[in-house]
């Protein structure tokens, strides 16, 4: 079989991943517009040509084989390469990228991101046009923010942690230094326990952490002492969230609960150690720089803008 005639076009690895989506060839079928019989009938074609099953035809729902669920995730990536090759051939052409991705740490004050993004988008090129460059933003935690990077998902990756030693080939620049406090709700028991906090009493507590989005690299978590029950949530402001209700205790970067340690609604504590931790910005070395990442260097020299981005910048 030739290469221009191989079933494995983007178009059915596109048609696979909708139907995955969906649920099922009907509601596939009204994404695309379809109807139900074109949709199973091309997907027959894909799995007589290549000679596997890639649905279980027995339930009324779209459940993928396993050799299905292969296909589509090696698919994805496949479409991925597709894309990045695109937007190397536009930067090369413009020297603007296709897409930029910027993988930020949790706790990097996303008013402050947003921010950012308006100001690129309000640069005009002679004609009075903006940038032709898609921004796209992620948002991770702990060794997701590496992950990201190191794995090509990511073009600019902020707020990694600058102790990390996985930095081949990358290039780091220092971010800023972030304090963490330890609050807990007024109603905590842990609020009316003497100061500094006995590490053995804090253990008895239910500790409230979030997730590290990491799917390849070794997990991480941080301040969780052996034992602990711990409450996973899958995002800052959930944790946040989680303890003002009072359902956990744990430390938190002190400009964004500031207002609530002021109003009352969460009390700080002391430890038995002060908690401060060290972060960087880092993209990849390789390759020609595009004008879109340029930008975004040149913005985060400010030390006023990467102050701002972990909340320390003076009122």
């Amino acid at each position: 079989m030739s290469t221009s005639d191989h079933p494995l076009t983007p178009e059915a690895i596109r048609l696979i991943a909708t139907i995955d989506e969906a649920g099922s060839f009907a509601a596939a079928a009204r994404v695309l517009g379809k109807v139900p019989s074109a949709l199973s009938y091309n997907v027959r074609q894909l799995e007589d040509a290549l000679d596997v099953l890639l649905f279980d035809r027995s339930s009324r729902t779209a459940v993928m084989t396993p050799a299905g669920r292969e296909l589509l995730s090696e698919g994805r990536r496949l479409l991925l390469e597709l894309d990045a090759v695109a937007s190397r051939v536009k930067r090369v052409a413009s020297g603007w990228e296709g897409q930029l991705t910027v993988a930020a740490n949790a706790l990097v004050c996303p008013h402050t991101l947003l921010e950012l993004v308006a100001a690129f988008f309000e640069q005009r090129d002679a004609a009075g046009k903006p940038p032709p460059t898609r921004v796209r933003l992620r948002q991770e935690v702990l060794s997701g923010t590496w992950e990201a990077l190191l794995s090509g998902a990511a073009d600019l990756a902020i707020g990694v942690d600058a102790d990390d030693s996985r930095a081949t080939g990358i290039q780091i620049r220092p971010l800023g230094e972030l304090r963490f406090v330890f609050v807990v709700a007024p109603h905590h028991p842990l609020a009316r326990t003497a100061e500094p906090l006995d590490p053995q009493i804090v253990r008895q507590h239910r500790a409230v952490a979030i997730a590290d989005s990491a799917m390849r690299l070794s997990p991480a978590s941080r301040n969780l002492l052996p034992g602990q029950e711990v409450l996973t949530v899958p995002t800052l402001d959930m944790k946040i969230d989680a303890q003002l209700r009072g359902l956990g205790c744990g430390f938190l970067p002190e400009p964004r609960v500031r207002r609530h340690i002021e109003r009352g609604e969460l009390v700080a504590l002391r430890t038995a150690d002060e908690r401060r931790a060290h972060f960087s910005i880092a993209w990849r070395s390789g390759g020609q720089r595009g004008r879109a990442l340029d930008w975004w260097l040149q913005q985060l020299d400010s030390p006023r803008t990467r102050q701002a981005l972990l909340g320390t910048a003076a009122p």
